[in-house]
């Protein structure tokens, strides 16, 4: 099954990294310096998406609301 996970705006990218890395230090989760997340938990990835779409969704509402 093909996936389609480009970014729409590539240069985000930068942006959505580092609300990984700020999301996984809060929930006390170490990412990898090599950057595979081949053997991390999958509990602890969902744990760590979840909160990003989360802090998405909080910032497109903040951005309804002006």
């Amino acid at each position: 099954m093909a996936r389609n996970n480009r970014l729409v705006i590539p240069e985000a990218r930068w942006a959505l990294d580092q609300m990984k890395f700020e999301v996984a230090a809060q929930l006390g989760i170490d990412l990898p310096a090599d950057g595979y997340y081949g053997n991390m938990a999958t509990r602890d990835m969902g744990l760590i998406g979840g909160n990003i779409t989360r802090r998405l969704i909080q910032i497109a509402e903040q951005q309804l609301h002006k």
